[in-house]
């Protein structure tokens, strides 16, 4: 079970695939961990070395004091990359995780390859919602906004006919760290890159969901709109694109990162 031990952080990763194929870096959403991108992972190891991590709060790795920051999210990224001695290196994240992405696509642009932002924004939400999460999970736990979380990462159909797949998430956010997931939800918070978008030069794909309710396809195509030659997807999903529409998620990050790659 590796581990990048940092300053005041204790990042968790895991590598799978060749050691000769090229790098993908996975970044997971808010609440979850790095199995959430297991539905994804047979297909990727055919093709990419991948590199899955738990962002700081989360999973196996440390929990810092908050609250945290984007820029501090995209810095441990960088901090990995370095870590594993890894240049440049693709990147696809979903929602806290896309966020990083257009961070390190606008910040650390010498890094990046090819990128893929899943089911995020430049800003997501108002801070009173954040804070009133915040302010939730400190009184009353982790348990109190789950329910209200499935219900906005999973259409009712998903949830219907696929519980076990819907459980496997919901445990997840139930064992999240709550200290974790406030700190992280002020990094969300605070984030406001609207303007900078443009910014990012990477061959960038984009995936929306139809149904998403915590980033509504529309920030999605506007963050498509906003870089230069962006490749734009809409899938019949809400928010957990990669669980709702797994086969049409990923043959869409798959035939889009090969454009790039030679594994």
């Amino acid at each position: 079970m590796p581990f990048m031990d940092a300053a005041n952080l204790r990042l968790h990763y895991r590598i799978d695939g060749r050691d000769d194929a090229p790098c993908l870096v996975l970044s997971n959403s808010l609440g979850t961990n790095f199995d959430m991108w297991t539905p994804q992972m047979p297909a990727l190891i055919e093709h990419f070395r991948v590199i899955r991590y738990d962002a700081r709060g989360h999973g196996k790795s440390s929990v810092p004091g908050g609250p945290h920051s984007i820029e501090q999210l995209g810095n441990d990224v960088v901090a990995l990359l370095d870590h594993l001695k890894i240049e440049r290196t693709h990147f696809c994240g979903l929602s806290m995780g896309g966020m990083t992405g257009i961070w390190l696509g606008i910040h650390r642009p010498e890094r990046i390859d090819r990128l893929v932002l899943c089911n995020t924004s430049a800003q997501i939400g108002s801070a009173e919602l954040w804070n009133a999460r915040i302010d939730k999970v400190k009184q009353e736990g982790m348990a109190s906004i789950v329910p209200a979380v499935i219900d906005r990462w999973f259409t009712s159909d998903f949830q219907r006919t696929a519980p076990g797949q819907v459980n496997l998430v919901r445990d997840m956010l139930l064992g999240a760290s709550p200290e974790g997931y406030v700190g992280n939800c002020a990094a969300v918070r605070d984030m406001d890159e609207r303007t900078n978008v443009h910014r990012i030069s990477a061959p960038t794909l984009v995936i929306a969901g139809r149904f998403d309710l915590a980033t509504p396809a529309t920030d999605g195509k506007r963050v498509a709109d906003s870089i230069a030659g962006a490749r734009y997807v809409e899938l019949n999903a809400a928010h957990l694109s990669n669980w709702e529409a797994a086969q049409a998620f990923t043959t869409q990050v798959v035939d889009f990162l090969r454009q790039g790659s030679h594994g």
